[in-house]
């Protein structure tokens, strides 16, 4: 496990929205490789909704309508940075604790919410910047959200999709984290002692994390069975 305490995660957070709000004030116009379809003026006004979204949430405990496409009006990096002081300020004034909706399988509290947006602006910053770079120790805890929490939650919309019949274990190069993935419905994390696994993967945290998220083409050391463990990489696991 590499979660964090809650309140570690403001500290990232406020790192990366600021990054991300000098990728806000340029190039609007270019394309997003990985968002099909999408400007960098579509990110910006995406994750500055994602943040509102996810501040009123927070404040509230309770889910609140999506309208993550809603344009404003005048400045958008100015209006980023004010969405990402708003989602900063309800995280700081909240009690991780405190009870919240939130997606998945997750325990049902704020500190969800202070992981969950440290992820969504790093993986958009990428987006935006592809040269950037996390922090690897962030990053690992990026492929463990993705395999602990979206991957359950995206299996249960596609109940074939990732295809795993033999367990694969997924390894970062630099930070020394491993993780043991189980066949099932959805497939899930393994706990306790080591299982023999059909196949190993092995790469930098960030570059797991990206290929997880669907987001580059890296290149992998792969132990074992490659063509089920490129079917699983290939597929599916984030919304």
């Amino acid at each position: 496990m590499t979660a964090l305490p809650p309140l570690q995660y403001l500290p990232h957070l406020r790192a990366l929205t600021t990054a991300f709000t000098a990728e806000a004030d340029a190039d609007l116009g270019d394309q997003v490789p990985y968002c099909a379809g999408w400007t960098k003026a579509d990110l910006v006004v995406h994750l500055g909704n994602v943040h509102r979204w996810a501040a009123e949430i927070v404040r509230t405990g309770e889910l609140q309508p999506q309208e993550f496409d809603a344009a404003p009006p005048g400045d958008l990096a100015r209006w980023y940075a004010e969405s990402a002081a708003i989602l900063l300020d309800a995280l700081t004034e909240a009690d991780p604790a405190d009870r919240s909706w939130v997606f998945g399988a997750a325990a049902k509290a704020k500190a969800f919410w202070f992981r969950r947006q440290v992820h969504e602006t790093a993986v958009h910053l990428i987006d935006a910047q592809p040269k950037a770079r996390l922090d690897p120790v962030l990053a690992a805890d990026g492929v463990d959200e993705v395999l602990g929490t979206m991957l359950p939650r995206v299996s249960r919309w596609r109940l074939t999709d990732p295809p795993l019949p033999e367990p694969i274990i997924l390894r970062t190069t630099d930070t020394g984290h491993s993780w043991t993935v189980l066949p099932g419905e959805p497939p899930v994390l393994g706990e306790g002692p080591a299982v023999a696994a059909a196949a190993t993967v092995a790469a930098s945290a960030q570059d797991l994390l990206l290929l997880l998220w669907n987001r580059t083409d890296v290149e992998l050391e792969i132990a074992g069975d490659q063509l089920l463990a490129r079917a699983f990489l290939a597929a599916r696991m984030t919304p």
